[in-house]
């Protein structure tokens, strides 16, 4: 069970209705950096804190304030004090568009966007222009004309075409799979690119498909006949592009029903919480990708990280950061070094050629490859590399120091036309 996000230090809640639906929004103070001598500038944060995502997102607005905290106490950007605006979309797409427009109206110079929902209000942004940065989960949107607004602080951009890569389906033949079922969420693009490009990668390893399901409902947890399929076809691999709830009931249910497992692989799950869940004894020798350098892997980042959720956030060491928290911290550090570079009075315009003109990101070293803002925008990085890590009795285990990495396979496309 995740720890509820309520209302955080420093942070006052309020709700407002827009478009005739709620939308929550909170704002927070400057920590720290009493002196400013610039104008206030708002940066926004859209993500989904309540919902049917909210299990996975409900603690990501912690990296942004926290990374905003961190700035305002070293004096801010240039003089000007950052005031953060936190949205929450409530896992509705015309909501997340809402969220946009009214950063928009707040006069945000920024947004950062960490949430599965934002194909639903980029546009505006766009049309605004807007600088957008953030996590690139959720569409293709991120790597498309005209959106050279958009600057995926954990990928870079995307291949619009999503190629397959070779990195999942080499990791799970290499850890014993043979048969594979892989499973994404049909309201979401990028959950359906996922599991079909792990299909394709895992048939180029020498492996064969037994179940591809791109049709799982978003927030479904009934997994029964999935299951049975899984066991008709021999399946014995298995990767997942859905969020912690599903994945852990898909892995309960194929228990139940005596699905042999040799290797599972869930992006999302690597939290310190899981660990004291019922489901950690159904998840015991399973394999969990990091996106982000995990802290148990320490490094400068991953300390000035910790260590600001700790400070601003009051949130543990003992609590590493879950995967949607370091997406919102590098989404924040990215709007803010571009702001840095935009000049003593930054205009939207400024920041937007700012960050394009960054060669070299890599988010204090929480990335595992540093990104070229000037030419990644429409291509993905040339290698695709994650920590991968496996659940034990007391723990997550790293099972390297350094990260896996795989190439994108030449002729492969999972978008859908």
């Amino acid at each position: 069970m995740r720890r509820a996000l309520g209302v955080m230090a420093g942070v006052l809640t309020t709700t407002t209705a827009l478009a005739g639906a709620p939308m929550s929004v909170g704002s927070a103070g400057a920590a720290g950096g009493s002196h400013f001598t610039g104008a206030p500038i708002t940066i926004a944060f859209i993500s989904s804190t309540t919902g049917l995502a909210a299990p996975l997102f409900q603690e990501a607005p912690q990296g942004f304030l926290a990374r905003v905290a961190l700035q305002n106490a070293q004096g801010g950007v240039n003089g000007h004090k950052l005031v953060p605006l936190v949205i929450n979309d409530q896992t509705s797409p015309s909501l997340d568009a809402t969220g946009v427009q009214l950063a928009i109206s707040r006069g945000a110079i920024g947004i950062v966007a960490d949430s599965s929902l934002f194909f639903g209000g980029y546009k505006y942004a766009q049309q605004a222009g807007v600088p957008v940065t953030g996590s690139s989960l959720d569409g293709p949107e991120w790597g498309e004309q005209p959106n050279t607004n958009m600057f995926a602080s954990d990928t870079g951009s995307v291949d619009p075409k999503y190629p397959a890569n070779t990195a999942i389906g080499a990791f799970l033949k290499a850890h014993g799979g043979t048969t594979i079922g892989t499973y994404g969420i049909g309201i979401s693009p990028s959950s359906i690119q996922s599991a079909i490009g792990t299909g394709i990668s895992f048939t180029h390893a020498g492996g064969k498909v037994g179940v591809l399901d791109t049709s799982v409902p978003y927030g479904s947890v009934d997994f029964t006949a999935a299951a049975l399929t899984a066991r008709s076809k021999n399946v014995n691999a298995v990767f997942t592009g859905m969020g912690n709830n599903q994945n852990f009931a898909l892995a309960t249910a194929f228990k139940q029903a005596g699905v042999k497992l040799k290797a599972v692989v869930f992006p999302t799950g690597y939290e310190a919480d899981v660990i004291h869940t019922p489901a950690w004894q159904e998840l015991q020798g399973m394999y969990f990708s990091a996106e982000f350098r995990p802290t148990v892997l320490p490094d400068a980042g991953t300390r000035q990280l910790v260590g600001a959720l700790q400070k601003y956030q009051h949130r543990s060491p003992a609590n590493f950061p879950t995967y949607v928290v370091d997406e919102a911290w590098v989404g924040a550090d990215l709007m803010i070094k571009g702001l840095q570079l935009a000049g003593r009075n930054p205009s939207r315009s400024a920041v937007i050629k700012a960050i394009r003109g960054i060669k070299s990101y890599n988010g204090n070293g929480l990335l595992p490859e540093s990104i070229n803002f000037s030419t990644i925008f429409g291509h993905n990085l040339p290698k695709q590399c994650a920590w991968y890590l496996q659940a034990r009795k007391n723990g997550f285990v790293p099972l390297s120091t350094q990260p896996e990495c795989g190439t994108y396979i030449a002729g492969t496309a999972t978008a859908q036309s």
